[in-house]
């Protein structure tokens, strides 16, 4: 008979054999800790969801402008205090998510093979970025569409998304300039070439608006078949 109290799940001890050591327990504790800080990041990643989804139907439903942060944190059933951990405003909800395509932009653009064109770059990374959009699950799809419908119907949207792409400009104009090895500040050519770059998505974006277009694949293929030509442009009309 075991001397081991009921609901203690170590067994019995008897001698150093049983003794799993300091290290075994700090390895089982640091698991967990690892297990737990997992959990909180997987909550809270479904928090953020839950309030942009909870946003973008109340601003498809009632117009931006007239959507409160009041009515989106009533929706998803939380407070104002818990919105504001995960956005800074009512506009970083549409903003912010297309800000993190950006990054993932930014992180291809600095892993693309040194050597490589500017131009050539930019597409290639452009093209990662845009196949991680067409890939994601359909939920994410879903919601990049219904960004970019809440976006071309809000002017003070259209004005965010105009300072989001200056932002963006600049951080990548600052990696062609490291990778081609000039000065940001005296060279001109790393923000002519991104300028030129982010015009041709741009302008697909909004061709892709005009024509009532939202599916992520189809303008995912639009703006890599827009940034094709805007490279072909650059050799024929340049």
């Amino acid at each position: 008979m075991s001397a081991v109290p009921a609901g203690d799940p170590s067994g019995p001890m008897s001698g150093p054999a049983s003794d799993p050591g300091p290290g075994h327990a700090s390895g089982h504790a640091s698991g967990q800790g690892r297990a737990l800080a997992g959990l909180r990041e997987r909550k809270k990643q479904r928090t953020r969801l839950a309030l942009i989804d909870a946003a973008l139907d109340l601003f498809l439903a009632k117009g931006y402008e007239a959507t409160t942060i009041d009515e989106i944190v009533a929706a998803v059933d939380v407070s104002q205090r818990t919105f504001f951990r995960y956005f800074a405003t009512k506009e970083d909800v549409v903003t912010g998510f297309l800000s993190e395509y950006d990054q993932v932009l930014l992180e291809a653009l600095a892993a693309r093979p040194p050597g490589e064109r500017p131009f050539t770059a930019l597409f290639e990374s452009l093209r990662m970025a845009l196949r991680t959009i067409a890939e994601s699950d359909p939920a994410e799809g879903a919601r990049f569409r219904r960004v970019r419908q809440v976006i071309e119907a809000t002017p003070a949207l259209m004005a965010a998304q105009m300072a989001r792409y200056s932002a963006s400009a600049e951080a990548l104009a600052a990696e062609i300039a490291r990778r081609e090895d000039v000065d940001l500040e005296q060279d001109l050519r790393p923000r002519i070439v991104v300028a030129f770059y982010l015009a041709a998505v741009k302008v697909a974006f909004e061709e892709c608006a005009r024509r009532d277009i939202w599916d992520a694949g189809t303008v995912a293929a639009r703006v890599e078949e827009a940034v094709t030509l805007a490279g072909r442009t650059m050799r024929d009309w340049v």
